[in-house]
């Protein structure tokens, strides 16, 4: 097995590996003095990778309701797909990114100028798509940015690239990988994460976990902690088969999420039981679960070594300012946009082993959340520097639709990454490029 994405001409950027310090700029986390983060250095090019905004949820409902006394809401939607709101949520965030850009100049602060230098890359799923589209009308209204994406249903190598065939997963490497963090046994996540599957147990039921519900008349529901436990190696593109009631669970958990910030009345958020505290207790299975099966260094490498390859040459080729083999932009361009999923943005943080803490919630990828990726440039200066943040609208921000600008900003912060970050949180680009060639695994780079 290859390791980092290094190995190979294709792999090199034009023999370019330029150092240097960026000064400190503004902290993102607190908005303010964006100008001042310029008088030094320049900030030359962006990537944002971006979660889709908020979608209905995918798990089949016959499936959901027999583990609660009540039906699961219906949805407006078919099942997945971006909705009104979620779209309205991701144009305000794309206003929000056009007034930050150009507060930090790299955009224009109106018209159509910057549009041929904005190149918005979509997985080919609908709400993905959606999401693409709504983020472009944000970012320049009326500009009409082309969202490249595959047809519906198409394996996209670049959000799935194991689904697309890249690399061969070692399944019984990937299922290792999985045992070791979990102390090899399933059945032990149910502990780990029993207050969370307790409180969402009594969500479920309408009652608390340790009262019987049978006085109302109603069947009783299955009970999450009555899902069997297993660990085995997964079937297609799938690394993993792991079934835990943490698995389940997290299915739900993100549901609940789903409804509270597509704005339900309070009624139709956990069937009335569950509020903003509850929700936070609740996510935390939704990341758990994340954090298990897309964080787990093997697989976090395998699912995004060609997504990190070609956002290193995007960025590569602002630095060389000609063509690099393996960009997804042509030179001159600005900003990249990579609307995919959750998972994305997880295994790229698992790889790279990035962490943040946002809005309560460590570690989370909620609709509409994004990994940023500045490239800055000393000004006279051939010395590049590499920042990363996380940014996510707060789940009230979501839920009652909160226009987003520098005033009223969504949560941003930086993102801190081990092997080249310095005192004031930024990389040198060459040690940028070392640390996520050597993060990477050249075999699911190609």
């Amino acid at each position: 097995m290859k390791h980092g994405i290094a190995g190979g001409a294709l792999f090199l950027l034009i023999g370019l590996c330029l150092g240097g310090a960026g000064t400190t700029h503004a902290q993102a986390a607190s908005q303010g003095s964006a100008k001042d983060s310029v008088k030094n250095d320049e900030l030359k090019f962006v990537v944002i990778v971006s979660r889709h905004g908020v979608r209905s949820p995918i798990g089949k409902l016959d499936q959901l309701n027999q583990y609660s006394r009540q039906p699961w809401p219906t949805w407006s939607v078919p099942p997945g797909y971006l909705t009104e709101h979620g779209a309205k949520l991701m144009t305000q965030f794309g206003a929000y990114d056009r007034e930050l850009l150009a507060s930090e100049g790299l955009l224009a602060a109106s018209g159509c100028s910057d549009a041929p230098h904005i190149r918005i890359i979509a997985d080919s799923d609908q709400r993905t798509r959606e999401t693409g589209k709504a983020l472009a009308v944000g970012l320049a209204p009326g500009c009409a940015i082309e969202v490249s994406a595959l047809p519906e249903g198409t394996a996209d190598p670049l959000f799935h690239s194991l689904g697309a065939g890249v690399g061969h997963l070692d399944k019984g490497l990937a299922v290792a990988a999985i045992s070791g963090r979990i102390g090899a046994n399933p059945e032990g996540l149910s502990e780990a994460y029993r207050p969370q599957l307790e409180a969402l147990q009594e969500v479920l039921l309408g009652c608390n976990a340790g009262q019987s519900c049978a006085s109302t008349g109603s069947s009783q529901p299955e009970s999450i902690f009555e899902i069997p436990s297993s660990l085995a190696p997964g079937k297609g593109d799938h690394g993993i088969d792991l079934r835990t009631p943490l698995g389940t669970a997290a299915t739900m958990a993100e549901d609940i999420l789903l409804e509270y910030t597509e704005g339900m009345s309070a009624a139709n958020v956990g069937w009335g039981r569950v509020d903003i505290h509850k929700l936070r207790e609740l996510v935390q299975l939704h990341t758990a679960n994340v954090d298990i099966a897309h964080r787990t260094s093997y697989l976090a490498r395998a699912e995004s070594s060609k997504l990190l390859f070609h956002i290193l040459q995007s960025m590569g080729q602002t630095v060389a300012d000609q063509p690099v083999q393996g960009a997804l932009t042509k030179p001159g361009d600005r900003l990249l946009i990579l609307a995919g999923h959750d998972t994305n943005i997880a295994a790229i943080a698992g790889t790279l082993n990035l962490s943040w803490l946002v809005d309560g919630r460590r570690d989370d990828t909620p609709p509409g959340g994004a990994l940023v990726f500045q490239l800055w440039r000393k000004h006279y200066s051939p010395e590049f520097s590499v920042r990363v943040f996380y940014v996510a609208q707060t789940l009230d921000q979501m839920r009652t639709s909160t226009p987003l600008s520098l005033i009223s900003p969504p949560e941003r912060v930086p993102v801190y990454v081990p092997g080249c970050g310095r005192e004031d949180g930024s990389c040198e680009w060459g040690a940028f490029q070392k640390t996520v060639r050597v993060a990477g695994d050249s075999e699911f780079a190609n």
